[in-house]
């Protein structure tokens, strides 16, 4: 009787005890997030290559000299300021001075064969006229007479031409620029057709660059178009006018050939530049760059939840960062986080940021 009377009235204590007690905090409660919103923006943006290509002088020209005999001197020195008909190269002009020689001595004997070839000609032509000379003799003498007067004019070439390369000992600036490169020094063997010197104009720079032919249909690229253009070293960004433009495409590699001319700061040749050229018009989405991730974008999901969004990144401009993929635009994205929040986290907004943002 005591146990079924006992029995009853703890279990009638436990569940008065139950009935009095608080229940514990949820474990699995998710703290919420501070953080400011914005939307993401759908705008229409040019499709835009980067072009690669080098920096090159407007003028330059590898300097050469048509006399082969041995180098004597070298003035001319790299970076070299010169202007045109300075001597850059000096070369032994004992060689070209003999031939010289030999081609006025040729001359001189082919003067004096023309001379006596004009006077028998011209006795011949008077013996003709008083019958004592034949046709035939007169027709010998008037054919001497010219192959002279044709020997004369070979000789006065040879002179020109042994003088053209007697002058050549001397190489001089075809043009006002910069030595670029020094090639020979005393002593070498300068051979016609050897460069040996370099020389660029020192104003004047082109960046040359290769398009492809699908792009220069869609861009509408022609000679006059301008593009934004960035030179590897250089601080200020600079504009290029396109000047010069293959007539067609190349067949292995199906780009054009375009040559930009530079306007603003000067650049040095041989630096790495890209040319910023648009294409046809593209949807596409925007977000600040402060919404941007290693993980991708937080988005303020239905109910206030936040929820991290893996997306593909493309240009940055302007403080806003182009998303390629994982975004259709309209989204609200959670701006200033350092990390990531648990997924599933109540956004709220900070005490001391604005109600929302806007990519705009």
């Amino acid at each position: 009787m005591k146990i079924g009377i006992v029995a009853p009235l703890a279990l009638t204590l436990l569940a008065a005890g139950c009935g009095h007690s608080k229940e514990a905090p949820g474990k699995n409660d998710l703290a919420p997030v501070a953080a400011s919103t914005a939307t993401a923006e759908r705008v229409t943006l040019p499709d835009r290559l980067t072009l690669y290509g080098t920096v090159t002088a407007d003028r330059a020209a590898a300097v050469s000299s048509r006399v082969m005999a041995n180098v004597v001197a070298v003035p001319a020195r790299v970076g070299q300021s010169v202007s045109a008909g300075d001597v850059l190269v000096e070369i032994d002009p004992q060689t070209a001075k003999g031939q010289e020689a030999q081609a006025k001595g040729a001359l001189a004997q082919a003067r004096a064969a023309l001379s006596l070839a004009e006077r028998n000609y011209e006795r011949y032509k008077a013996l003709a006229a008083a019958g004592s000379a034949s046709p035939l003799e007169l027709d010998m003498n008037r054919m001497q007479y010219e192959q002279a007067k044709g020997a004369v004019q070979q000789g006065e070439g040879a002179v020109d031409a042994a003088s053209s390369v007697a002058r050549e000992s001397r190489v001089t600036a075809p043009f006002a620029g910069r030595v670029a490169a020094r090639l020979v020094e005393a002593g070498d063997l300068a051979a016609p057709g050897r460069p040996l010197v370099t020389i660029e104009s020192a104003t004047g720079r082109r960046l040359v660059v290769q398009v492809p032919a699908g792009t220069v249909a869609a861009s509408g690229l022609a000679a006059g178009k301008e593009l934004a253009v960035k030179i590897d070293g250089a601080a200020a960004d600079l504009t290029g006018a396109v000047v010069e433009m293959s007539p067609g495409a190349d067949p292995a590699s199906h780009t054009y050939t375009v040559t930009l001319e530079l306007s603003g700061a000067p650049v040095a040749t041989g630096l790495t530049g890209r040319a910023t050229l648009d294409a046809a018009a593209r949807p596409s989405v925007l977000v600040p760059e402060s919404a941007v991730l290693a993980s991708g974008v937080v988005l303020q999901g239905d109910a206030g939840k936040a929820r991290t969004r893996v997306v593909t990144t493309g240009a940055s401009s302007g403080g806003k960062v182009e998303i390629l993929s994982g975004l259709s635009g309209d989204e609200t994205v959670l701006v200033g986080l350092t990390a990531p929040p648990a997924d599933g986290a109540p956004v709220s907004e900070p005490k001391d940021a604005e109600a929302k943002g806007s990519a705009r």
